[in-house]
């Protein structure tokens, strides 16, 4: 038993051993190629330059009539720029004078149309403006194409009453007639 004890003991001991020794390496598998990095220059995005332009209109639309003038002549002294000109087109677009609406819609149309480099950004709000011009500007020579129908069609009306009343004062001042009297068949 003591024979079986000792082979026992000599087992687990080698077998210890083992569990320490380094075990026999597989070979190392080939290194993978190095990343290959592509550095591309790219410019920084250019600056927001819409974004602005939006505040500043919120900003026109809470001004008053005096205060928005007061802001276009201030424009007006500005060195000429498509910015200057979208925001002179913003403002008259506000201002109720005779003649702003054609005035904002060809400041916004020299904007979009321009081939300058420096309108590039500003030609699709100056686009959108301008087209916005068109349409109040059709929408108000139709509200004036209605309001003169209306003032006509009111003229004709008052008209129209003056004859009826001119008939009764003429109905008025006939004799009156005798009524027919019951009539004899022979």
């Amino acid at each position: 038993m003591k024979a079986k004890l000792l082979l026992l003991l000599a087992c687990l001991a080698l077998s210890a051993c083992t569990l320490n020794s380094p075990l026999p390496e597989d070979p190392a598998p080939p290194p993978a190629p190095a990343p290959v990095i592509e550095i591309v220059t790219t410019a920084p995005p250019p600056p927001d330059e819409i974004a602005p332009l939006l505040n500043y209109h919120q900003t026109l639309r809470r001004m008053s009539q005096g205060e928005l003038l007061k802001e276009l002549s201030g424009l007006g002294l500005q060195k000429r720029s498509p910015r200057v000109a979208i925001q002179m087109g913003m403002a008259l677009m506000l201002t109720r004078g005779g003649g702003d609406l054609a005035r904002a819609q060809a400041l916004l149309d020299s904007v979009a149309t321009s081939a300058d480099v420096e309108a590039g950004p500003f030609r699709p709000l100056a686009q959108l403006l301008s087209s916005n011009c068109a349409e109040t500007r059709r929408l108000y020579d139709h509200a004036d194409k209605l309001a003169a129908q209306q003032k006509d069609s009111l003229r004709r009306i008052d008209q129209l009453n003056e004859m009826l009343e001119g008939l009764k004062t003429i109905e008025r001042t006939l004799p009156v007639r005798p009524a027919p009297g019951p009539q004899v068949t022979k």
